[in-house]
């Protein structure tokens, strides 16, 4: 493995653009989110009504674009550990564009699915993990976490933007006329900032080799092999999935739980807004605390936090403060390891193969996150109240505590 050295990220090695990347890739994951996503739970009822099928077939549909998603992850990172983000994130950009076009055209189930899975595979494209892996190619460690806070901070608001906007434009326009607006936003917006921004960085933007060429593909191989045989992968796979069935879980029922403990649909629907509020606060904190403490430290206590506020539901959440308070120790972590995971990932195995293995850590935890609320789903069909859920979202949350905590004896080599 070459030498490297880590120098300063200055404007000679592309400082200020570096951080003209990192607004960009704050709009358009915000604008991706906001019309890729978090629309589709706006226009959901009167898909359903227009295409004369039941909600469950139509959401079921956004479960498939998620899987979609999940899958075209591994490639996806490969492709930006060899070529960069610029070809990738534009296209990806200009199809689901066309998509979204295409998506307001649509009259049968079967149609719905095919668009959808599309969107799912240029999701995988466009947002976060793309644009995690442009920021951690282009940054040093003691900059990175700053850039990657500046986009999940704002992306972090794509629900609040977009999911009344949608409310909005759907109620004058329709469900077909508002994916029409959204797409001319999309394209309009995302199209040239990525074409235009996204670059590969000059050599010395994250690191001084002893050899003057990039790592290699055999190199990358090298690394992302090594990362597939390194046990603390696993553990931190499986910690991430039992966190991530947690949070999907409780972000489809959490607004049913608190309409059955006697909270009016709204004051429900308001409670569970929260969650994408606190999302941002967690990151917040972790982003502080982690000048003191490790990064699994802090995320193994959020974690843990969480598990007891779920817990504590059972109890509290009967009355308006009791629920607030329950809802706000569970949203602390809401985000937080879309910041923390490149940060693990970086600092345990560099910066070489990231995206690759980004790719293949992405897929089963985006796996979990489409497929536990389903079968939280027929758990509460099969069992009376919600109290075997919320302990089995509790279990989750401390059994990725514990998985967070957990140390190896093996301790790959980072290579920047």
């Amino acid at each position: 493995m070459p030498t490297t050295i880590t120098v300063p990220a200055d404007a000679a090695v592309g400082g200020h653009h570096r951080w003209r990347i990192v607004a960009a890739l704050a709009v358009t994951s915000t604008i991706g989110y906001g019309t890729l996503y978090y629309a589709y739970a706006v226009l959901l009822t009167p898909m359903a009504a227009t295409l004369g099928t039941s909600t469950t077939a139509v959401t079921s549909a956004l479960t498939a674009s998620v899987l979609a998603g999940a899958l075209a992850a591994i490639p996806v990172g490969r492709w930006l550990d060899h070529h960069g983000g610029r070809a990738l994130m534009t296209t990806g950009s200009i199809t689901a564009t066309a998509l979204l076009v295409a998506w307001s055209q649509v009259h049968t189930i079967g149609q719905l699915y095919g668009v959808m899975i599309g969107i799912g595979i240029t999701g995988a494209m466009v947002l976060y993990e793309p644009a995690f892996a442009v920021i951690v190619a282009w940054f040093t460690p003691d900059r990175r976490a700053t850039a990657l806070l500046a986009v999940t901070i704002v992306a972090g608001f794509a629900s609040t933007i977009f999911m009344p906007l949608t409310g909005v434009l759907a109620a004058h326009l329709g469900w077909r006329g508002t994916l029409l607006v959204l797409a001319a936003v999309h394209g309009a917006v995302t199209v040239p900032l990525h074409g235009l921004t996204i670059r590969r960085p000059p050599p010395a933007a994250t690191t001084k080799p002893a050899s003057p060429t990039r790592p290699g593909h055999p190199q990358r191989r090298a690394v992302a092999r090594a990362a597939m045989r390194d046990a603390r992968f696993w553990i931190l796979a499986a910690t991430l999935i039992a966190h991530g069935a947690a949070t999907s879980t409780m972000t489809v029922h959490l607004i049913g739980y608190l309409i059955n403990r006697g909270h009016p649909a709204t004051v429900a629907a308001t409670m569970t807004g929260l969650l994408g509020v606190l999302s941002v606060t967690g990151r917040l904190v972790l982003t502080a605390a982690r000048r003191r403490l490790r990064v699994t430290t802090i995320v193994a206590a959020v974690f843990a936090i969480q598990a007891c506020a779920v817990l504590a539901m059972q109890l509290l959440a009967g009355t308006r403060t009791g629920a607030v308070i329950t809802v706000v120790g569970f949203g602390l972590g809401f985000g937080i390891t879309s910041l923390a995971t490149p940060a693990m990932l970086t600092d345990r195995y560099g910066t070489t193969a990231y995206a690759t293995i980004a790719g293949r850590l992405t897929a089963p935890v985006t796996i979990a996150k489409a497929t536990a609320p389903l079968a939280a789903a027929t758990l509460l069909h099969t069992t009376a109240g919600y109290t075997p859920l919320l302990t089995a979202v509790a279990g989750c949350c401390a059994l990725a505590a514990i998985g967070m905590l957990t140390r190896t004896t093996t301790s790959p080599t980072p290579v920047s």
